[in-house]
């Protein structure tokens, strides 16, 4: 079944709506004074930045950021192809942001207009059952949306700019966003971090520290991570915090020379890369993915630690690749399956990369007879960890600018994207600059006109 059948099924069942949950301003609805730039979503495989009306308080804890930064993340890309459901036309881009505070709700009691905060790209209320336990991502009240309840058996938090599919809220890929609950989802930034700095914590340091702690890396352990991008590259710097003594980074050129370049130097000796282009993918007496990994860990067994920060939209083999294209599944259980197959019996393999529907041909001889570990990270707390977090960039510990590639302007962004898409300038990870940002701090990468 397509993920869209799937959710037709859901909201014949369902309906599309739930109640209980706070719900989203329409974009359309937009009547604030005068208007700013935002990136939106105009169709599959299509974005424009647009002129369109600026948002306002709906809601007593409302708050209205000015964006000083903002990003891409590769997820950013499942939206771009149309993979996840529930996009209108028209709709604002971008679930990673931060800014000034512009205006504030009556009734919010911390965050203060005129100073700088980050937002996490979950929504969380603070009081539900999961809010409680530090689980944002999970918050029961922020996501209206009961199709996803009925795909999944439960439902995310709602997020910024990821469809109506997590609730429809607008997102930060523009120049004002209306962030609901803000003395929730608001972390102030201090003095002696920069933006390009802080921005990070919004989501790809937290999802790359999740995915390392939550699957359970080790120390001694010997981890496997299948995609370099930025949350890779990070789950490998968390992964040797953890106390890893290898890291086996699988990806393709650009992405691995970007990674071994920026790579902590003490470490160097504990990186290995592995292009997966030049290897095969089961030929018989052929290098796999999977042989690679036996013969790189533990005396032929293979690693401890396996994570997945790839996706399940891109399928390596044309069977994949022919049933995903007519709708017979919506993600591709290949890296999965190498992940299962690679690490060593009892191995632990964690999923953060998004996977939005349903699999076929998937392992589960592999998980069953041999005791894998399959964990799925989730959509990452990211507001379980920010605090400690930003604590390790204040003393220098942590330097998100490492997986910075290149500074774009607001303006540039749908032209962005499609580089993004096709990894083009050796591009990782940007940051977004708007009329409000401040100068480029030290180690921020020039400015990139498109």
């Amino acid at each position: 079944m397509s993920m869209s059948q799937a959710a037709s099924v859901a909201e014949k069942a369902l309906g599309g709506h739930d109640n209980d949950a706070i719900t989203a301003q329409d974009v359309s609805s937009y009547d604030g004074p005068g208007t700013m730039k935002a990136l939106c979503w105009m169709g599959k495989n299509l974005v424009q930045v647009r002129d369109v009306p600026r948002p306002t308080i709906l809601e007593p804890r409302d708050v209205i950021v000015k964006v000083t930064g903002s990003t891409v993340c590769g997820s950013d890309l499942h939206l771009l192809h149309g993979t996840i459901i529930q996009l209108n036309k028209g709709d604002i881009l971008g679930h990673e942001f931060c800014g000034i505070v512009d205006e504030v709700g009556s009734a919010v009691k911390k965050v203060q207009k005129g100073k700088r905060y980050v937002a996490s790209f979950q929504i969380a209320c603070g009081e539900c059952f999961y809010c409680k336990r530090k689980l944002s991502s999970q918050c029961e009240k922020t996501n209206a949306n009961t199709t996803q309840r009925a795909m999944y058996g439960g439902k995310t938090s709602g997020m910024f700019g990821y469809s109506h599919f997590t609730g429809g809220f607008a997102g930060g890929q523009a120049e004002y966003v209306r962030v609901p609950l803000g003395d929730v989802n608001l972390l102030e930034i201090p003095e002696d971090v920069p933006d390009e700095k802080a921005l990070y914590l919004s989501d790809v340091l937290g999802t790359s520290y999740n995915a390392v702690y939550d699957t359970g890396v080790h120390s001694g352990n010997e981890v496997a991570v299948f995609g370099a991008g930025p949350i890779g590259q990070m789950a490998g710097v968390f992964a040797l915090d953890a106390g890893a003594t290898k890291i086996i980074l699988i990806d393709t050129e650009p992405r691995l020379s970007f990674v071994k370049k920026r790579w902590p130097a003490k470490h160097a000796d504990k990186l290995v890369l592995v292009d997966y282009k030049k290897l095969s993918f089961g030929v018989t007496n052929k290098a796999t993915v999977v042989s690679k990994l036996k013969e790189l860990c533990c005396g032929g067994r293979g690693p401890d630690v396996a994570i997945e920060c790839a996706a399940g939209e891109y399928a390596k083999g044309w069977m994949h690749w022919l049933e995903m294209a007519v709708g017979a599944e919506t993600d591709t259980s290949e890296i999965v399956n190498e992940m299962m197959e690679g690490v060593r019996n009892f191995g632990r393999c964690g999923i953060t990369g998004v996977y939005v529907g349903y699999t076929n041909h998937f392992n589960i001889g592999t998980l069953m007879e041999r005791g894998i570990r399959l964990i799925g990270n989730g959509q990452a707390p990211v507001q379980k960890y920010w605090e400690d977090l930003l604590q390790q960039i204040q003393k220098g510990d942590l330097d998100p600018l490492q997986m910075v590639s290149h500074r774009v302007r607001v303006e540039d962004l749908d032209k962005v994207y499609y580089k993004f898409e096709k990894r083009e300038d050796g591009m990782q990870k940007v940051f977004v600059q708007t009329k409000f940002s401040a100068p480029a701090c030290a180690g921020s990468p020039a400015l990139t006109k498109y």
